[in-house]
């Protein structure tokens, strides 16, 4: 498949995704499944790497894991592509949400329609944190189970910064590979 036509195919999956997910991890879980599960065009372990550098950086999850795996199927046409798909439903739907905020706010199957909203995202955000533990804890190593425990522990019990939990997370990572590509290549 061309660049060109594969940059439509991912602004479609992104655009439509946008529509039908309407939010930022249950965008994510749906894209998994998509380019993980029904195309093939990564493997879970891709996927969970995509998502950890798509949270990295600051703005909307969906926005960064979109222009990623955008990229990394046909380049910058893609991750353009992948960004305008994912970016122009929110947008749509926030301009005429604006415009009708006094009729909508006050509107009980509005309400209703949020609150059956917000269940099924839950339901995506349990998906996505299953799909992410399987594959994390398929490494046979004790290292992600620490740092799953000490990340939520941060997260849970203090105030820190999401931003210096990410730079620990990354900063122990390095020092863990440092460490044990010495011990491979000392053997």
């Amino acid at each position: 498949m061309d660049k060109l036509k594969k940059a439509f195919t991912i602004f479609t999956i992104t655009f439509s995704t946008s529509i039908t997910a309407n939010s930022g991890y249950a965008i994510v879980a749906v894209l998994r499944n998509i380019l993980v599960e029904k195309h093939h065009w990564f493997t879970d372990d891709e996927m969970n790497d995509y998502v950890a550098m798509a949270q990295s950086p600051p703005g909307p999850i969906a926005v960064n894991c979109s222009l990623v795996v955008g990229y990394q199927l046909a380049g910058p046409l893609g991750a353009l592509a992948a960004v305008i798909g994912v970016i122009i439903p929110p947008i749509v739907i926030m301009v005429i949400v604006t415009y009708f905020y006094q009729n909508i706010v006050t509107n009980k199957y509005v309400r209703l329609f949020m609150s059956g909203m917000q269940a099924g995202v839950v339901a995506m955000l349990i998906d996505i944190i299953i799909g992410m533990f399987t594959t994390v804890t398929k490494r046979k190593s004790i290292y992600p189970y620490i740092i799953m425990v000490v990340a939520f522990a941060f997260i849970r019990f203090t105030d820190i910064s999401m931003a210096y939990l990410i730079i620990g997370c990354i900063i122990t990572a390095v020092i863990k590979t440092v460490i044990t590509g010495r011990m491979v290549k000392g053997q």
